[in-house]
Formats: structure tokens, C-alpha cells, sequence
């Protein structure tokens, strides 16, 4: 009965069905351990825009990385804006940081504005003051309105040094002059031809003390630490997809069964009649 299983079809369907079922069934836990990991991201984010500020001294130094739990820690800075070594980072969208931590903006394609804030200790902590629009000419410096002159406090939220393996921005040498694409100390100092040591990280800029006057560069929000995405509901569907391929295998060994059954009973109803030889000739009966 069960012979048409050793077919070639049979085979080969039966090999794609049982590679592929564990195959999906590891696409399901990728996305479950995607999700595990932006559900936790999602607290650390929060838990750091809740707390209290604390002073930038106190948390990164030169040649510092900051660690994955230090992310968007709010801090505060006090020094001057030394806008003669202000650079800008190239492809970056409204209201989004370029990381995938942040996942709001617009959709307009310009600069983020990149100014050393000079500690009182000569040290050089680098402040995102926000997004500005592209001019008319992409290889010239555009024109930013400047920060408070004099002595400031900044409040920012704290970001590593950007890499292209984390944000997935390609580094780009030849760049017009005092413009870059990864947010990073090494960047800055290079072309902004900066001298003072440069801590690690970077703040995005929450606000500045003594407020700044009109037409400074949009501030890059909050990050969505509310959103879940949807990779659990991937995870979901690729184990559906695994139950699939067993229960399909059967349904179609059922139908294969079914036909094969019924070929066989219409041949016992319908027996082949005999037939005459070819040729002769039927014989008259008086």
C-alpha cells in the first residue's frame, strides 16, 4: 500500500520536510532571543532616562568605552563650547541618532551638529546639538547657529563612540573639510583638527543652561523604549511554519493513499471485457 513512499517525489519531499523543520524551528528562537533582548534593552533604556543626572566626570574619562549598561545614562557637563573645532556628521535624519536604539524621525537626510564642549580641566567632551537640513552645496561647511558663548551646563543622554559594525554606517574617507560619518572621538579630533583629549562617548544634547537663543539645530528625541517590535510574532509564525510541514506531509500521504485506493476499486468494479482477435471474421449462427 505504502510503496509509493520509496518513489523519487516521495523522497526528496520527505529530506526538503525534514531539513527544513529545524531550520525553522532555530529562525524561531533567533527571533525569540531578538526580542528577549529589545524587551531588556527597551528597561535599561528606561531605567536610565529615569534617573538622575550625574556628572559626565564621574562616568567616562579619554579612552573610555562605555559599557552596554551606561546607555543613554542622563549626565551633566560644565565648560564652553569651543565651536572653532565643530564638525558635522553627514546622512543622518531628522529627529534619528543613526543608531538602532532609536527608531523615530523624519525622513529628510542632513546633518547632525558635533561641538566639543571644553571642561574646566582642558578635557573635550563631544555634545550632539541636534539635526540641521542639508545646504545648497553638500561639500561646503553649512552655516549653524552657535551655541552659548561663555561658560554652559549641558544635560545629555550618553552614547558609546559609533562604529560601523554598530550602526551600520559605512566609514567614508575624502570626506569635505570638518565633516564625518561615525560619531567617535578619534573622527572629531581628525577633522576637526581638535587638540584636547577627548573623553569616550558622546552626549546628545537634552538641554543647556543658559538657554540658547532661536534657530539652533533640532534636538534628536527621546528614544522609543516602548515598542517591542515584531519578532515575537516572527517567532510564532516560524513554528507554525515547522507544524506546517509534518501535517502537510500527511495530508498529501493521505490524498496519495486516497487516489491509489480508489484507482484500484474502479478496476475491480470495471473489468476489462475480452476482446476478439484483430482480424477475424465473425462466425454466422443458423
Amino acid at each position: 500500500m505504502y510503496r509509493f513512499l520509496l518513489s523519487r517525489q516521495w523522497v526528496v519531499l520527505t529530506l526538503v520536510g525534514l531539513v527544513l523543520m529545524p531550520v525553522m524551528v532555530r529562525l524561531g528562537f533567533w527571533q525569540l532571543h531578538r526580542h528577549e533582548h529589545r524587551v531588556a534593552n527597551n528597561h535599561l533604556i528606561a531605567a536610565a532616562l529615569r534617573a538622575a543626572p550625574v556628572p559626565v566626570e564621574s562616568v567616562t574619562s579619554p579612552g573610555f568605552r562605555v559599557p552596554h549598561e551606561d546607555l543613554y545614562k542622563t549626565v551633566t557637563a560644565r565648560g564652553h563650547y569651543d565651536t572653532a573645532h565643530e564638525v558635522v556628521a553627514r546622512h543622518r535624519t531628522a529627529g534619528n541618532s543613526g543608531s538602532d536604539d532609536s527608531s523615530g524621525g523624519g525622513e529628510q537626510v542632513g546633518y547632525h551638529v558635533i561641538t566639543p564642549l571644553i571642561l574646566d580641566d582642558g578635557r573635550a567632551v563631544l555634545v550632539n546639538r541636534g539635526w540641521i537640513a542639508p545646504g545648497d552645496d553638500p561639500k561646503a561647511f553649512p552655516r549653524i547657529t552657535p551655541p552659548p558663548s561663555g561658560e554652559v551646563t549641558v544635560v545629555g543622554r550618553l552614547r558609546p563612540d559609533e562604529t560601523s559594525s554598530a550602526t551600520g554606517i559605512r566609514n567614508r574617507t575624502g570626506l569635505p573639510e570638518r565633516q564625518i560619518m561615525l560619531i567617535s572621538g578619534p573622527q572629531v579630533k581628525d577633522a576637526g583638527h581638535l587638540r584636547a583629549p577627548v573623553v569616550g562617548g558622546y552626549l546628545e544634547l537634552v538641554s543647556t543652561s543658559p538657554k540658547p537663543g532661536p534657530g539652533q539645530p533640532g534636538l534628536v528625541p527621546e528614544p522609543d523604549h516602548r515598542s517591542i517590535g515584531p519578532h515575537m510574532a516572527y517567532a510564532i509564525q516560524w513554528w507554525l511554519f515547522t507544524a506546517m510541514v509534518p501535517v502537510g506531509w500527511v495530508v498529501l500521504l493521505r490524498r496519495q493513499r486516497a487516489e491509489i485506493l480508489a484507482e484500484r476499486a474502479q478496476q475491480a468494479a470495471d473489468p476489462a471485457e475480452p476482446q476478439e482477435p484483430e482480424g477475424s471474421v465473425p462466425v454466422a449462427v443458423r
